[in-house]
């Protein structure tokens, strides 16, 4: 056989050495694409580690993207967003990682006040103004 035939037998890899192991999303989710929690993970969802969830690593159950999501939001809450961004993954992937987290107690999501449920400006004024009379 020639080279060139042996050549073009043999599979092209299509990275080069820097780049290190690839894990596929789906890998990282086992496969699930959306969270069978109930709760409502928007994009502007605050993750918040709990009180409990001091050290994520010594958990073995956990994969290291569980725990560098904890390990993030330990300074200050992160949205979904940020997470996917700071995390450099899909959006669904991080989703289905905080459910997990959640399912697991280690951090809480909460979502900010929708505008519609905020209080009116005029109505505030009108409050302050009324204080100030008194």
């Amino acid at each position: 056989m020639s080279d060139s035939v042996r050549n073009r037998r043999r599979p092209q890899h299509w990275i080069d050495a820097d780049a290190g192991p690839v894990v596929r999303p789906y890998a990282m989710t086992r496969g699930r694409t959306a969270h069978d929690s109930s709760h409502r993970l928007d994009l502007i969802a605050l993750v918040v580690p709990e009180p409990a969830a001091h050290d994520p690593g010594r958990d073995q159950s956990l994969s290291p993207e569980h725990v560098e999501i904890v390990e993030r939001c330990e300074d200050a809450p992160l949205s979904i967003a940020e997470l996917a961004a700071g995390l450099d993954l899909p959006v669904g992937v991080v989703r289905v990682l905080v459910g997990d987290l959640v399912d697991d107690a280690l951090v809480h999501v909460t979502r900010p006040v929708p505008p519609a449920e905020l209080p009116d400006v005029s109505i505030l004024r009108e409050v302050i103004n009324g204080l100030r009379a008194l």
